[in-house]
């Protein structure tokens, strides 16, 4: 697979006269389009909805053209929750996902409507003193062990902090049922950024079959399951992205097959997906500074992990096109840096790229989702715009950079005594 940056070379020297780099920009166009052939691929289902994890992009202008494509939201905390209000969404668009949570949040959930999902039994107590429990609850599961697709291990939910077994969650709903919950859902998370066609339709069996076996147990129907996050985006180019037409029938084969028989054909499935609704439609877009020729040839941009974490935090790889020289023959060895005080703040290692020259223009792709939200000021360092290239061709700035007297404003009056 060939990764093409989704501006040219020109747009990009025409954004940053007005707009200097380094910055992330999103492709609405191609945002609304990949949430529409979501939407189509689980049509069949007449309950679907995409919730939204905000935690990957929590932007309101990008939530907002979600909201307008038919999503909900997923939240993990206040802040998220709050801003899935103000963006207009509603009970039950909202889906509130934490774990260690504080009491206030989920008092404040509750109190806008959204879908509370606990992660463990003992939250059941925590709940009931902070706001009673709600006619709909959801919990979520953990099977434990490694989680695998034939013979390739994806992940290991036995090592995650997050969920209940399955004895704990049968239980849980039992405990619920008592206490006044009426409508039940199944959550899980088992595995991360698998591109994989069989990872959905693998787990979907998995949260079916429980969710047969919460039936006759703790005589309890479900009315949802929520498949989670974890369908994912090829970083790198020699792999081919996952196809969401092929998933979604692949979870419809496995509900009618458990659920219809079990008579749960009314169950409705909701997504959580972050990674897959906005990574392949965000770069980040910044400018080489500096070269340097020692035992290794280094091209330092204007960028820095703070922009982007996920290379200096797990290694991940991030493919990088200079605009202009797209076809350019990659002949040239670089490590490409940031300027931060840490020898891992390195957005490419040994990567084969055309010469770079001060002032190129570098895209670093996949960066729509886990990009901006994760950066910090180490350093100092200022969080950066992020921009929205508009179906019609036009670009708006839907944050601004970070000043100086942004990261002075927690301090109080310590910036009117240094001026």
């Amino acid at each position: 697979m060939i990764k093409r940056p989704f501006i040219t070379k020109e747009q990009a020297a025409e954004i940053i006269k007005k707009f200097p780099t380094p910055f992330h920009i999103y492709d609405e166009k191609s945002i609304r389009e990949n949430a529409r052939k979501l939407n189509q691929a689980f049509a069949w289902n007449k309950g679907f909805r995409e919730y939204f994890a905000v935690k990957a992009t929590p932007n309101p202008s990008i939530l907002k053209i979600l909201k307008e494509e038919g999503c909900g939201t997923d939240c993990s905390s206040y802040s998220e929750l709050l801003m899935s209000k103000k963006c207009g969404f509603k009970n039950p668009e909202i889906m509130f996902s934490s774990n260690d949570t504080p009491i206030e949040e989920f008092r404040y959930a509750n109190e806008i409507g959204a879908i509370i999902n606990l992660d463990d039994i003992t939250h059941i107590e925590v709940l009931e003193k902070a706001c009673g429990v709600p006619e709909t609850i959801c919990c979520r599961y953990n099977p434990g062990g490694k989680f695998a697709i034939s013979t390739t291990i994806m992940d290991n939910p036995g090592d995650a902090k997050y969920g209940m077994t399955k004895e704990q969650i049968i239980e849980a709903y039992k405990i619920l049922k008592t206490k006044g919950a009426k409508k039940f859902g199944i959550h899980a998370f088992l595995a991360s950024n698998t591109v994989s066609n069989e990872y959905y339709p693998t787990l979907a069996r998995i949260l079916f079959t429980l969710a047969v076996e919460i039936k006759e147990a703790a005589d309890v129907e479900i009315s949802f399951i929520n498949l989670s996050g974890g369908v994912g985006v090829p970083y790198t180019p020699d792999k081919e992205p996952n196809d969401i037409l092929v998933i979604g029938e692949g979870v419809h084969k496995a509900f009618d097959e458990i659920l219809v028989p079990a008579g749960l054909g009314n169950v409705s499935i909701f997504t959580e997906l972050g990674r897959f609704m906005l990574a392949p439609y965000g770069h980040l877009v910044t400018t080489a500074i500096h070269e340097k020729h020692t035992h290794k040839e280094y091209i330092g941009v204007d960028a820095c992990a703070v922009n982007l974490m996920r290379p200096a935090m797990y290694g991940a790889y991030h493919h990088i096109t200079v605009l202009g020289k797209e076809d350019q023959v990659c002949d040239h060895l670089y490590d490409v840096t940031g300027s931060l005080c840490e020898n891992n703040d390195k957005f490419a290692i040994d990567r084969k790229l055309p010469e770079i020259e001060k002032g190129d223009i570098l895209v670093i792709h996949d960066t729509g989702a886990h990009g901006f939200a994760m950066g910090y000021n180490y350093n100092g360092k200022l969080k950066s715009a992020e921009l929205l290239l508009r179906e019609d061709g036009s670009v708006v700035e839907i944050r601004r950079a970070e000043t100086v007297e942004d990261y002075f404003a927690t301090l109080d009056g310590f910036w009117n005594v240094i001026e």
